[in-house]
This record gives C-alpha cells, structure tokens and sequence, in this order.
C-alpha cells in the first residue's frame, strides 16, 4: 500500500501537518510519500490520497483546489481525506458560541466531497510566524481590519502535534482494515 500525502502551504505550517501525517503512517507501518501539490503529476499509482491545504478567508489556496480538480478522475477511485489549517490562537471557541475548527472549513471540503471519493476531513489549528515568513495579500489586509488587528491574526505556532497524529492513526486503522478486507475476498 503507498498513500500520497499532497498539500498546498503558504508558509510553511500546512506542510509541517502533512510531514507529520507521513510520519505518522510510516510509524504505523503505512508506506508513503509527501508532496507539494506542484511536485505530483500523476495520483494513479498510489492507494489512496491525503490532500490538504492552507485555508484563508474560509477557501483553501487555489494549487490545491486545481490539483483536484485535474486529478478529479483518479482521485474518485481511490480513497481521499481532506485537511486544512489554518484558525490561529488558543480560542476553540468564537464569539458565536461555535467550534473554531468546525467554523472555518473551508468550502471545498463540501464541494470537493461531491467530485471525489472523500472518506473524511479535518480541521487544524496552524501556524504563523510574522518575522520569518513573507506578508502576502490576506495577511495585509487582516492586519488593516478595525479593531485588533494582532488578534485577528495572532502569531505563534497552534498546531495540535496529538490532534494531527490522532487522526493520521485513524487514516491508518481504516487502510489497514481495508487491506485485510481486500486480502480476505481474495483468499
């Protein structure tokens, strides 16, 4: 079995998530390779696929979403779990009253479940370093919003290590039982 573990980072805090999911599965005996999603050209050789993403302003970055949809075909016949990062500071929940990582899915997790072959997806806190990483365009204009402008994008790194492990794990549990699924009816 050799599962794809594809993201799409802007600064560096989605790709540490997806190192972390490969480590994860190989610590779990799962083979795997991670990517950029500019870097994978073909997904027909593998088992399965994790795709994650960046979100910003509730929509994952556009490499990501374009990488599904070119591979929308191979990506229905193979199963498929979907991540984001993305919320940052310590609240889990808003003002509202909802979880924070249940309020910001990104939309492509709802459109993306119709084209491909989704088993599931989640939610991470990210990252975010404001000294070591470039400002790009969102981030200018989080920055110039009324009110408090470090609040709406706090620095620091909220990535939960069990969090992401936990359900790497999961991933692995449901592979390995469909492997032994497979192997059974083939016995």
């Amino acid at each position: 079995m050799d599962i794809l573990v594809a993201y799409a980072t802007r600064h560096g805090s989605t790709a540490g998530i997806a190192e972390r999911i490969g480590a994860t599965l190989t610590a779990e005996g799962i083979r795997n390779t991670v990517k950029p999603v500019e870097e994978v050209h073909d997904v027909t050789h593998y088992d399965a696929v994790i795709l994650g993403s960046a979100a910003y302003a509730f929509h994952w970055m556009r490499d990501a979403t374009a990488f599904a949809k070119r591979h929308h075909a191979a990506l229905a016949e193979r199963p498929v779990w979907l991540f984001s990062s993305g919320p940052l500071g310590e609240e889990k929940v808003d003002k509202e009253g909802r979880d924070v990582l249940e309020a910001t899915e990104p939309k492509e997790f709802e459109k993306l479940a119709d084209l491909l072959n989704v088993r599931g997806d989640h939610v991470f806190f990210g990252a975010w370093d404001p000294d070591s990483t470039p400002v790009g365009l969102m981030e200018k204009v989080m920055s110039h919003l009324p009110g408090n402008p470090r609040g709406a994008m706090p620095a620091g790194d909220f990535r939960d290590w069990d969090d992401v492990e936990a359900w790497a794990r999961d991933i692995a549990k449901e592979l390995k039982g469909s492997a032994e699924e497979l192997k059974g009816s083939a016995d």
